[in-house]
Formats: C-alpha cells, structure tokens, sequence
C-alpha cells in the first residue's frame, strides 16, 4: 500500500515518490478530448469499460450502490465547490476551487455512468433526478459553506485526506472501474489536500483573526468526521469481495495527517460530538442535512424543468 504522508514543514505536501501534485492539473497528454477534465479518459487508460463484467462473487446490486456512493460524494462536493466561482476571494483561489471541482466531478460522472449501466439507467438520470433520500453521500460534502473562505478551506482539508486515504486503497480494486478512477483521483487529491494543509496553515498561523475563523470553522465541521468512518452493509459485503475498503480502516491515517496540519497550524483539534445519523441510519443510507435540498435544488433545475433536452 502506497500510503502518502504529509510534510508541513515548509507548507509542502508531496506523494512519496516525490511528484509535484501541482501537475495533476496541467497534465494534458493523452486528453485529446477537451472534456478530459469531466472525467474522460479515466478508464480508457486504465484499459477498463464502463460496461466491465462484475467481479466474480458480487452482488451487482451491491456494486451499483457503492458506486453510487463514491460518485455521490464526489458530485454533491463539487457543486458546493462551483458555488465559489466569483466568489472567491482571489482570482487565483477561484480558479484552484473551479479546478478541484471540475476534477471530483470527473470523478462522479464515471463512477454515476458506472452505476447507472449495472441498474440500466444513466448517469443523467442519476444525478438530476434523484431525491435527496436517494443520494448515497456523506453529511460533509452537501454541508454549505455559506460563502466563508475558512470553512471551504477546512471542509476540503478534511474531505480530502479521508477521499485520498479512501482511493489509495481502492487502487486494487477488483472492480475495473473503481480502480481506474482510484488511481488518477489519487493525483488529484494529493493536490486537493496539498492546496487545504497550505491555506490552513496560512490563516491558523497567521493573523488573530484568520486564525480564529480557521478554529472555528474546524469546530463547525467536526461533527461530521465522524461519519466518514461508518461502514455500510454494501461496503462489509464488498471488502469481502475485494471491491471495496472499509472507512473504518483509514481512520488511523486520516487522523494523523488532520492532526499534524492542525498542530502546524497552531489550531486546537475539535473535540465536538458526532451528529448526521437518525436511528442508526446516515448519509449512506439516504438520511440527510437540510443543506442537501437546498444544493440539489439548484443543481437540478435545469433538467427539472427541461426534462429529456439534449445540449
């Protein structure tokens, strides 16, 4: 396992063999396509389809679940992301968050396509005519930043050191797909959470003010973590498999990137309780955040009100 470590010292984080994870975004050779950035291209390299036989031993359903799953965090992420266009505090910033979210989006369109080809769907349908029970995403991506740069910069922090921690690990999948999307995802977030430990590092250790906005927008998103770390029954099912990993297993390394960027940073780690679960029952399973309605809502109007148009 290929586990990547964070150096903050010097406000740097680099893969373990050294690469710039800066040139995850710039790397064009074998895009020809100029869609590349929404996700073509993911699984051609690999050699994969997205019509790819189900791994021996899996239940399909199963699989269409957890792609649903992967793809859901990554879409419902993204668009919270896009919010920041014209938003952000710096041209440069604006594009870095553009780019992030073009990048998970990428993400969520193969692992959408592949669902919706097991369920015979399509990964339209998928991600604009769903309800919000029927999204399979974690309570931290569908969270509204409201707009304050501190809890943009924190929620990425944190959502991409487990979603690395998640994808370094899915690149043995023995699901063709997942495994083609893990292995470029890990390029593009080595450089998410590189950009998040940078900006965090710069307010917590920065001004009294950017510094308590940084502390109390980590204290905002605290009860969320723990979330990420629940295991579903699909993904019991798959790790059985080898399909899936189990979040359960990767919080031992999250937990030490998260506190390493936060004692650099001269911030305190949270010591806030978990909420996001009714019964046992979370994201995975339908349940959700206000904040999930009001994103969708603008997510899929277009589509709502032109139902079946082609562009």
């Amino acid at each position: 396992m290929n586990v990547h470590h964070t150096e903050v010292e010097g406000h740097a984080v680099t893969d373990t063999d050294g690469t710039n994870a800066y040139q995850s975004l710039s790397e064009t050779t074998g895009h020809d396509d100029p869609r590349w950035a929404f996700g073509t291209g993911i699984v051609e390299e690999a050699g994969a389809e997205i019509t790819s036989p189900v791994p021996d031993g899996v239940d399909p359903a199963d699989l269409a679940a957890y792609c649903l799953m992967l793809g859901d965090d990554a879409l419902v992420y993204s668009h919270r992301l896009s919010e920041w266009v014209s938003n952000a505090p710096e041209l440069e910033e604006e594009v870095a968050l553009a780019n992030t979210a073009l990048d998970l989006l990428g993400q969520a369109r193969v692992l959408l396509a592949r669902s919706a080809h097991l369920t015979g769907g399509d990964e339209d349908s998928l991600a604009f005519l769903r309800t919000d029970a029927q999204f399979r995403n974690v309570g931290l991506a569908e969270l509204s930043d409201d707009l304050d740069f501190a809890r943009a910069v924190g929620r990425m922090l944190i959502f991409s050191t487990w979603r690395l921690a998640l994808l370094d690990r899915l690149v043995g999948s023995a699901d063709p797909v997942i495994a083609a999307v893990a292995a470029k995802g890990v390029k593009e977030l080595t450089y998410h959470r590189d950009y998040a430990a940078r900006w965090t590092l710069r307010l917590g250790d920065g001004t009294d003010e950017s510094h308590a906005r940084m502390q109390a927008a980590l204290d905002a998103l605290w009860p969320y973590v723990g979330e990420l770390f629940r295991t579903s029954d699909e993904e019991r099912r798959l790790v059985e498999a080898g399909v899936a990993v189990d979040p359960a297993l990767t919080r031992e390394e999250v937990d030490a990137v998260l506190d390493q960027v936060i004692t650099k940073a001269t911030l305190t780690r949270p010591d806030k309780p978990a909420i996001g679960t009714i019964g046992g029952r979370s994201g995975r399973q339908g349940v959700h955040t206000e904040h999930l309605g009001h994103a969708l809502a603008e997510m899929q109007s277009l589509a709502r009100q032109h139902p079946g148009t082609t562009w």
